[in-house]
C-alpha cells in the first residue's frame, strides 16, 4: 500500500505539498499498531482524515536547529502559502505609485525664487528676480551670433553697463576689480577639422580681496553667443545673469575670499568654443586659472546637472558636496557624456585640453526639445529655475575661492571621483580607488552570504548542500537569461519600430516608454525564473526557499557584473553595487532575526530595503529619458535613437526591479501576471502607431529641419565654369528623415548625395563643421531653378604661385587671400601624385597624416575683425610638372545671421513647411576650384 504522505504529494498540487516541508521522500513517520490497522482497512482519503491529528502532527514538527528543541510548523507553515493572484497588481501598483508619489515630485522641485523685496532679509542669498529681470533683457535682444552688430557691440555694452553697476555698489576697502574686453586670434585641431578664429571678443572680468597674496585664480565661464535660430535665453543666458549675480554678491560680501575670480563672459562658444580658446591660449590671467566651473546648456529651465569633474581632482567633488544646495550630479552621465553618445560638448573640454584646467562642468539638462530652437524664450524659464542654479553657482564659486588646495592643485591630482546625488536630497562621492575597494568587497561579501544562506537552508530541511547548490545553478543561469531577456526585448522592439519606419513615438509622449520598452524588460527579466518554478513543481525544495534562491541567483549575477566593470574601469560600476549593497543588508536581517526560514517572511524585509534603491534607479533613468529623449531628434540619421531609450529603459528597469519583480512568484499565478504586462504593452504599442505616436508637435517638440540654401560655382583649371545650381542641402539630423515631410511638402528630385561623392570633393557639398562633413554622404539635395540670391560671395585671390627647389625636388608655393561673410571653410585636396609638404596653417594636421586625411578642412570664424586672411600652401609633385591641375580647393561662405535676407523662393519654401517642422538654415555658397 502506498504511503498517505506520498499519495498527498503526489495527488495534490505543489502549492499544497509545500505546506508541509516535512513530507519528503526522507522522512520517516512513526506509526502505532492502531494506526497501521486502521491503514489497512481504510482507503486513502480516510487514512489521511485518520492521521490528521497523528502522525501528520510529527511530521510537521521539527527540531530547532539553534537549541534542539521541538516546535510546532504549523504557523509557519501557514505563512507559506502563496497570496492570492489579485493582490500581485496591488504589488506592482505601489511600486507604480512609489515613483509618481516620490520620484517624480521631487526630480522636478524647484526652490522658491527669492524676491528683490526679499533681500534685506536674505543677506548673501542669490535674488533670483534680479537675474530674471536681467534675462529679460537679453531675450529681447534677440540672436546673438558671432559676427553680428548685436553680439559684438550691444551685448558687450550691456555686459560693461552691468560689471559697472558691480564696481559701483562693490565694497572698495575689501575688493578690487578689473575688466578686460579681450580680441585676439588663433586655431585648434578640433576632430577633424583646424579651427580658426580673428576678432574673437571676451569680456573677462576679475574680483579679487585687497588682502589677498594668491596667484591661482578660480575661473568661472559661460558664453553668451547664440546659434542662428535661437534667441539663446537657455543656452545659456540663464548662466550668463547667474554669473552677474553671483558677481555682485561676491563683490558687496563682508565675507572675503582668499583666490581671486575671474569670471570669463566668452562671445564664440557656437563657433565652436573660439571664445574658450582665444582665452586660455592668449589671456594674461589664463595661466593663473588652477580650477573651473564651466556653466552651460542643452536645455531651458529645470534644474542643472553636474555632469563631468576633474579630471582626476576629487576634491573638487567634496566643494560641491559642501557648497551646493540642490544637488543633482551622476558618474554614469559622465561616462556617457565622455563615450560621445550625446551629440553636444561644451567649453570645458578645451579647458581641459589646452590649459589643462580641472573644474567641474554644470549644464541645464530639462526641456531640451527647445534647445537651439527659436522657442529658446524667456517665458519657458521659471523663477525657480534661476533660484535653483544660482543658489548652487554661487554656493560654489564661494566654496572653491577659499579652497586651500587652490594653492597647489596639482598635490590633491588622486584620480577619478565616483558622484551622485540621491532624489536631489544629498550628495554622495568618494574617489575611484575608494570605489573599487567598495565594489570588490560588497560583491565578494554577498557571495559570501549567499553560500551561507544556502548551507542554512540546508540544515533547515535536512537536505544535502548539493540539492540547494543545484537549485541554485540553474536560478543563476536562468538570472543571465532573465538579464539578456530584460536587454533583448526592450532592443528588439527598437529594431522593429525602426523596421516599419515608427521610431521616436515617445518624443512628443514620454510615457509610452512604459509600454514599449519597460514592460518587455521586466517580462524578460522575470520570465525564466517564474516558468521554471511553476514547470517544474516535482522539486522537493519548499516554495520560500526556491523563490529565496531566485534573489540568491540574481544578487550574485549582480556582484559578478560589479567585478567586472570594476576591473574595466567603469566606474558606473557602482550602480551595481549600490543593487548588492540592500540585498545583503536585508539577508543579514534575515538570517539574524530567523524570518530567512519563517515562510515568506522575509520577502517583507527584502521589499522593504529595495524601497530607496528602487527609488534612486528610477530617478536616476528619469533623469537620463529627460536629458536624452530630447537628443534623439538630432542624434542623427544613420543610427536608431531608439536603442539607446530602449537599452536605458532596460538599466533602469533591471537595477530597479531586479529583486523586486521575482517576488510576484509569491502570488498564485504569476504567469498570468506576465500575461497582464505582455497586455498593457500590446495597448502601449496600439496607442503608439496612432496618431499620439507621431513625433513631433508644433512649438514643443519639433523636428528640426537642418537645411542650407546652397549656391554652387564649379570652377576648371583653366578658369571656366564646368557647373552653377542652386539647391537646398539637407543635414537631417533624426532617423525618420525625409518621411514625415512627404505629404506636407513638395520634395520632387529631393535625392541622397552619394553619387555626388564618387565625383566631387566632399560630394560638392558646404559642410559646415566636423558633425555636418562627417555624415555628408548620407546628405540630400533639392535642387531649385531658381538661382538662390545670396547676401554676398566670399572672395578668394591668388597672390602668388612660385616654384621652388630644384630640378631633384622641385616644389610649388601658392599664396592666397580669402574675404567674406564671418564663417568660412576652406577644403583642400591634393591631387593624385601631390603631397603638401607644409602651409601656413598648423603643422599639427601634416604631422599626423594616418589621423588627417585630405580633403582637409580648415573652419574660419570671424568676431570684430572681418579683414582678409592670408595662407599659403607648398607642396610637391611626383613627375615634378606643375603646369597641370595640383589641387582642388572648395571654399564655402555660410551667411548665418538672422539678418541674412532670404530670397522669395527661400522664405516660401519655409512657409510652406508643417508647423511641427522647425528650420535651422541659412544662405550659403560654394565655389570649387583647380589650381
Amino acid at each position: 500500500m502506498e504511503k498517505p504522505n506520498e499519495a498527498f504529494v503526489e495527488d495534490n498540487d505543489l502549492e499544497h505539498a509545500e505546506t508541509f516541508p516535512g513530507l519528503d521522500e526522507k522522512s520517516t513517520l512513526e506509526l502505532t499498531t492502531q494506526e497501521e490497522e486502521f491503514l489497512n482497512k481504510a482507503s486513502p482519503v480516510e487514512a489521511f482524515n485518520g492521521l490528521e491529528k497523528s502522525t501528520l502532527q510529527l511530521a510537521t514538527e521539527k527540531i530547532d536547529p539553534e537549541d534542539g528543541s521541538y516546535s510546532d510548523l504549523r504557523e509557519k507553515n501557514k505563512s507559506q502559502k502563496r497570496l492570492a493572484w489579485y493582490y500581485a497588481p496591488v504589488y506592482l501598483l505601489f511600486w507604480v505609485g512609489l515613483f509618481f508619489a516620490v520620484v517624480h515630485p521631487l526630480f522636478n522641485h524647484l526652490p522658491t525664487g527669492v524676491k528683490l523685496e526679499e533681500e534685506s532679509d536674505l543677506p548673501n542669498t542669490f535674488i533670483a528676480q534680479r537675474a530674471e529681470s536681467l534675462l529679460l533683457k537679453l531675450d529681447l535682444m534677440g540672436p546673438k551670433i558671432a559676427g553680428d552688430y548685436v553680439t559684438e557691440v550691444l551685448m558687450v555694452e550691456l555686459l560693461l553697463e552691468e560689471i559697472e553697476k558691480v564696481r559701483q555698489s562693490m565694497r572698495s576697502d575689501l575688493y578690487d576689480l578689473e575688466v578686460d574686453v579681450q580680441r585676439s586670434s588663433g586655431a585648434f585641431l578640433h576632430w577633424q577639422m583646424i579651427n580658426m578664429y580673428q576678432g574673437i571678443q571676451n569680456v573677462v572680468v576679475k574680483l579679487s580681496c585687497k588682502s589677498s597674496n594668491s596667484s591661482s585664480y578660480l575661473l568661472v565661464n559661460s558664453h553668451y553667443d547664440s546659434k542662428p535660430s535661437s534667441v539663446g535665453t537657455g543656452d545659456s543666458e540663464v548662466m550668463i545673469v547667474a554669473m552677474l549675480e553671483t558677481l555682485r554678491l561676491m563683490a558687496i560680501s563682508e565675507e572675503i575670499f582668499l583666490h581671486p575670480i575671474v569670471f570669463l563672459f566668452n562671445g564664440a562658444e557656437e563657433q565652436p568654443f573660439h571664445g574658450s580658446h582665444s582665452f586660455i591660449s592668449n589671456h594674461r590671467w589664463a595661466a593663473n586659472c588652477k580650477a573651473l566651473i564651466n556653466l552651460d546648456s542643452a536645455g531651458a529651465g529645470g534644474r542643472e546637472i553636474l555632469f563631468q569633474g576633474g579630471p582626476n581632482h576629487p576634491w573638487l567633488m567634496r566643494h560641491y558636496k559642501k557648497s551646493s544646495k540642490h544637488p543633482f550630479a551622476t558618474t554614469m552621465a559622465e561616462e556617457i557624456f565622455q563615450a560621445d553618445l550625446i551629440p553636444s560638448d561644451t567649453d570645458f573640454r578645451i579647458f581641459r585640453d589646452f590649459g589643462p584646467v580641472p573644474g567641474l562642468d554644470l549644464a541645464g539638462c530639462y526641456n531640451g526639445f527647445v534647445y537651439h530652437t527659436k522657442f529658446d524664450r524667456f517665458k519657458v524659464i521659471s523663477r525657480g529655475s534661476l533660484q535653483n542654479t544660482g543658489d548652487n553657482v554661487y554656493g560654489l564659486v564661494r566654496s572653491l575661492s577659499n579652497a586651500e588646495e587652490m594653492y597647489d592643485t596639482a598635490a590633491h591630482s588622486e584620480g577619478h571621483s565616483v558622484f551622485f546625488d540621491y532624489l536631489g536630497l544629498f550628495f554622495v562621492y568618494y574617489t575611484e580607488s575608494t570605489g573599487i575597494a567598495l565594489n570588490i568587497s560588497f560583491s565578494l561579501g554577498a557571495i559570501l552570504l549567499v553560500s551561507l544562506s544556502l548551507w542554512r537552508m540546508s540544515k533547515v530541511t535536512d537536505r544535502r548542500l548539493g540539492t540547494y547548490a543545484r537549485s541554485f545553478g540553474m536560478q543563476f543561469l536562468l538570472a543571465i537569461l532573465g538579464v539578456l531577456l530584460a536587454l533583448a526585448f526592450p532592443l528588439l522592439m527598437s529594431v522593429f519600430y525602426d523596421a516599419g519606419n515608427r521610431t521616436m513615438t515617445y518624443f512628443s509622449n514620454s510615457w509610452l516608454v512604459i509600454g514599449l520598452f519597460v514592460c518587455p524588460s521586466s517580462i524578460g527579466l522575470v520570465l525564466p525564473s517564474t516558468l521554471y518554478l511553476t514547470l517544474r513543481p516535482s522539486e522537493k525544495i519548499p516554495h520560500s526557499y526556491r523563490v529565496q534562491i531566485v534573489g540568491h541567483a540574481h544578487c550574485v549575477l549582480m556582484a559578478v557584473l560589479c567585478i567586472l566593470l570594476t576591473a574595466a574601469g567603469i566606474r558606473t560600476a557602482y550602480l551595481f553595487m549600490i543593487c548588492v549593497f540592500f540585498y545583503v543588508g536585508a539577508l543579514i536581517i534575515n538570517l539574524a532575526s530567523r524570518l530567512h526560514d519563517n515562510g515568506h517572511l522575509w520577502s517583507l524585509v527584502l521589499a522593504a530595503c529595495q524601497v530607496l534603491p528602487y527609488l534612486y534607479f528610477t530617478y536616476l533613468f528619469h533623469a537620463l529619458l529627460v536629458i536624452t529623449i530630447p537628443m534623439t531628434s538630432r542624434k542623427g540619421m544613420t543610427a536608431n535613437p531608439d536603442l539607446l531609450i530602449s537599452l536605458e529603459c532596460a538599466l533602469g528597469t533591471i537595477l530597479g526591479l531586479v529583486f523586486v519583480a521575482p517576488l510576484l512568484n509569491l502570488f498564485r499565478r504569476p504567469k498570468s501576471m506576465m500575461c497582464g504586462l505582455a497586455l498593457v504593452m500590446f495597448i502601449f504599442c496600439m496607442i503608439s502607431v496612432s496618431d499620439v505616436g507621431f513625433p513631433y508637435r508644433a512649438k514643443t517638440n519639433v523636428m528640426r529641419l537642418h537645411f542650407l540654401e546652397v549656391h554652387r560655382k564649379f570652377y576648371e583649371y583653366d578658369g571656366s565654369l564646368s557647373l552653377e545650381d542652386s539647391g537646398y542641402y539637407f543635414d537631417l539630423q533624426d532617423r525618420r528623415l525625409e518621411s514625415p515631410l512627404l505629404d506636407r511638402i513638395n520634395l520632387t528630385g529631393f535625392t541622397r548625395v552619394d553619387e555626388a561623392c564618387k565625383i566631387h570633393m566632399k560630394c560638392g557639398m558646404p559642410c559646415f563643421n566636423h558633425r555636418w562633413c562627417d555624415t555628408v554622404e548620407d546628405a540630400h539635395w533639392l535642387k531649385r531653378d531658381v538661382p538662390v540670391d545670396l547676401p554676398g560671395t566670399p572672395v578668394l585671390d591668388l597672390l602668388n604661385k612660385t616654384l621652388l627647389g630644384n630640378e631633384s625636388d622641385p616644389r610649388v608655393y601658392y599664396e592666397f587671400s580669402v574675404s567674406g561673410p564671418p564663417r568660412m571653410s576652406l577644403f583642400i585636396l591634393p591631387l593624385n601624385g601631390v603631397k603638401m609638404l607644409k602651409w601656413s596653417f598648423l603643422q599639427g594636421m601634416l604631422d599626423n597624416p594616418s589621423v588627417y586625411k585630405p580633403p582637409y578642412h580648415i573652419f574660419i570664424g570671424y568676431g570684430s575683425d572681418n579683414s582678409p586672411i592670408r595662407f599659403n600652401f607648398e607642396l610637391t609633385k611626383d613627375d615634378g610638372n606643375y603646369n597641370e591641375p595640383v589641387f582642388e580647393l572648395g571654399l564655402s561662405g555660410h551667411y548665418m545671421s538672422h539678418l541674412s535676407k532670404r530670397d522669395a523662393a527661400t522664405q516660401k519654401f519655409i512657409e510652406d513647411l508643417p508647423d511641427f517642422a522647425h528650420p535651422m538654415e541659412w544662405p550659403t555658397s560654394y565655389q570649387r576650384f583647380v589650381f
